[in-house]
């Protein structure tokens, strides 16, 4: 028998949104919403749909391991050089493989609680030690990170906007934290709501910033509507991403995920529309909200979370969500206990969504001695 590490006996490995047809084989349910993983409501871009059907073919030829077309479209799109740019499978990876390339076990990787898990998982699953700083008001305390940066510090991830909050760090913020972190420390800016966050004036565009210690990540799975593909890609100084792509797999992002990605990036009225959805959707939901005396933390990205008085009050109100046919996100694996992220949607699974957490929230409430929490 193959004996199983410790340190991956004790991983807690990564729990994704319940699947539609997953919830409807057990809950014989006709009518299922999916808002729990911050999908585009739209679906994919139908310039994405249209490379895929038109390359489905070459599925026989090897990919390029350079992907140099998206890299050009990128490139033209942001006005980034090439060689400031290399393209993964999805952020996830692309982290995982950042934290393996420039850290070795027993070195220290610094973020936050209550943000994305996909950064716990990779650093532990690697052997890095692991250091998260409590939230403040529900966001990045960069302060008290740069006050935690030790001998031991390799590498910092910074999710602006942060996910599962939604809340976002200024470019004054950003810009004051980068000048105070030593340069031996590379910083991991993931940007994987950056298209709806760039909408608020004080928002700090990675990509717009050159620091030798900084590498900047972004996915084309939310706005763009590609997550079943899995491609992404990385921003940073031309000897980390040279670096970054000797270390990764090659003939990543694969052909399709390739083809599609370049078409996305130049359907620009699908990512209007896609932004005004979400404006849209999200305004309708922070007016329900306050008119149920339920309170969300303000967020710019595609989601919300809100507050439950507990955590068996998020769990009891998920599961009752559940089983009407609203699939939710508890957000304690993330880090916050008492929190549930809904995603936008179109305006027809806006309002399904919102009658669903009313009668939900209702019935808990009339039964429940707990009190409302408050927004810090």
């Amino acid at each position: 028998m193959i004996k199983i590490l410790n340190r991956i006996k004790n991983l807690r490995p990564y729990k994704a949104g319940k699947p539609i047809s997953e919830l409807a084989r057990e809950k014989n349910l006709k009518r299922i919403i999916k808002l729990a993983s911050n999908e585009n409501p739209l679906g994919p871009s139908p310039k994405a749909v249209e490379a895929i059907k038109e390359n489905v073919w070459n599925l026989h030829r090897y990919v390029d391991p350079m992907a140099n077309e998206m890299v050009m479209a990128i490139s033209k799109k942001y006005n980034i050089q090439p060689q400031h740019i290399v393209c993964g499978n999805g952020t996830d990876s692309l982290i995982a493989d950042i934290v393996s390339a420039f850290s070795d076990q027993g070195d220290e990787v610094l973020t936050s609680e209550g943000s994305f898990i996909g950064i716990y998982v990779s650093t532990n699953k690697q052997e890095r030690v692991l250091k998260q700083i409590p939230l403040k008001d529900y966001g990045y305390d960069l302060d008290a990170i740069i006050q935690a940066v030790n001998e031991k510090t390799k590498i910092v991830y910074l999710a602006n906007p942060n996910n599962p909050t939604g809340t976002m760090f200024t470019g004054t913020e950003f810009e004051q934290f980068m000048e105070n972190i030593p340069d031996n420390v590379l910083v991991i800016l993931d940007e994987a709501y950056e298209a709806y966050a760039k909408e608020f004036d004080d928002y700090p565009v990675g990509v717009d910033y050159w620091y030798d210690n900084l590498l900047v990540t972004r996915t084309l799975s939310k706005v763009y509507g590609l997550g079943g593909l899995r491609v992404g890609y990385t921003v940073g100084p031309e000897y980390l991403i040279s670096a970054l792509a000797k270390y990764k797999l090659p003939f990543e992002p694969n052909c399709l995920a390739q083809v599609a990605a370049v078409a996305a990036l130049n359907d620009d009225d699908f990512l209007n529309e896609t932004v005004e959805t979400n404006r849209r959707s999200l305004k309708t939901m922070k007016d329900k909200f306050k008119e149920l005396g339920i309170p969300y933390v303000d967020s710019t990205t595609n989601f919300l979370m809100i507050l439950m008085p507990s955590e068996s009050f998020a769990v009891g109100f998920n599961n009752n969500c559940l089983n009407k046919g609203l699939i939710l996100r508890h957000v304690e694996p993330f880090g916050v206990p008492n929190g549930i992220r809904i995603n936008s949607g179109t305006d027809e699974e806006t309002k399904f969504a919102l009658e669903i957490i009313e009668k939900v929230y209702q019935e808990m409430s009339a039964s429940s001695p707990q009190v409302n929490p408050t927004v810090s």
